[in-house]
């Protein structure tokens, strides 16, 4: 009995240590956001939304966060069509080179960024298409493709193939199997899958950090080209921003999908 008491004790006492060590950054800066002072710090000088109104004020950030949107939303889009199409052939066809393109899709995880972001550059730069922000858009898409593909492909495998099969023997051609039986299976893997892309892409920094200039600066390298001189609690508020956005994700996620099947995806 005591013995199974003291490996709970311990074990709860990892876990909230654990918790406590993810959240105290998180909280930290929304405390310091509230500062009424004119210096970030925490625990803040009073209360008060003097810098969410200052940041609302500034049309740096509102054009920022727009095109920030912009991007997300762009690669968002092309990743669902692309990621769950390619999931499901390489998870449902047999191809001679499966093996080698699924090692291929991992190539965005042993590069790093900073190669991607130069050979973006360049690939764009050659096309003449390099300042526009639609570029910045596909490029994220193209290396974070992998979480789409991965998400769908899990539930791919969760689908029992016989259903698709009675579909066809009712008569059902291809498409109208892949409409009303397919993707719907699927679906809660395309929506894990387009969340996690949005999310990725509204947080990426580096590759576009070498996408964009003046004219299409995203939020991310605005809040790096502000720090660079000095460090005031607006940047705090713009941190709180990207905070209420992933919790936003999050409560989409459980609506549409649920956290348990998230978890459980493989």
């Amino acid at each position: 009995m005591r013995s199974g008491r003291g490996k709970a004790w311990v074990l709860w006492s990892m876990v909230i240590v654990v918790v406590v060590t993810l959240a105290l950054p998180t909280l930290v800066i929304i405390g310091a956001s509230f500062t009424s002072g004119d210096i970030i710090r925490f625990p803040p000088e009073g209360l008060s939304l003097r810098w969410y109104r200052a940041l609302w004020d500034l049309g740096g950030f509102r054009a920022a966060l727009g095109r920030t949107a912009y991007v997300s939303v762009l690669c968002t889009a092309l990743a669902i069509p692309v990621g769950t199409l390619a999931a499901l052939a390489l998870a449902r066809r047999r191809m001679r080179f499966a093996r080698t393109i699924q090692v291929y899709l991992l190539l965005p995880f042993t590069i790093p960024l900073v190669v991607s972001g130069i050979s973006m550059m360049m690939l764009f730069g050659e096309a003449r298409v390099l300042g526009q922000l639609w570029p910045v858009g596909v490029a994220l898409c193209l290396i974070n493709l992998p979480f789409m593909i991965w998400a769908v492909s899990s539930a791919v495998n969760a689908l029992d193939p016989e259903l698709e099969n009675a579909a066809m023997n009712c008569g059902a051609p291809p498409v109208t199997v892949f409409l009303t039986v397919t993707l719907p299976a699927v679906m809660p893997g395309v929506i894990t899958g387009a969340l996690l892309m949005f999310i990725l892409a509204f947080n990426e920094f580096l590759v576009s950090l070498f996408l964009t200039d003046s004219r299409t600066v995203t939020l991310p390298v605005q809040i790096y080209n502000s720090i660079r001189n000095v460090i005031t609690p607006d940047l705090a508020a713009v941190s709180v921003v990207y905070i209420v956005v992933a919790l936003a994700a999050i409560w989409v996620l459980d609506r549409l999908v649920g956290l348990e099947i998230f978890l459980k995806s493989k």
